[in-house]
């Protein structure tokens, strides 16, 4: 395959001749920020999600007031 161009990236994950990464793709990228906010969101103490929305709401309210 190294006639290919994946003569180094296959072994890396990376695709060959690239800067220094294989192209970004949007879909997978938009499906890890899915996947990575749900498990931070379920993984949270019902404290932390309380505080946490407690802080959105204050915070929406003050640029309300600023805006």
């Amino acid at each position: 395959m190294f006639e290919y161009g994946n003569g180094v990236g296959e072994v890396s994950g990376q695709a060959g001749g690239g800067l220094g990464g294989a192209p970004m793709d949007v879909g997978l990228e938009l499906s890890r920020f899915v996947t990575d906010s749900a498990n931070t969101i379920s993984t949270t103490p019902p404290g932390i999600l309380l505080l946490w929305l407690v802080v959105i709401v204050v915070g929406l309210m003050v640029l309300r007031r600023v805006f």
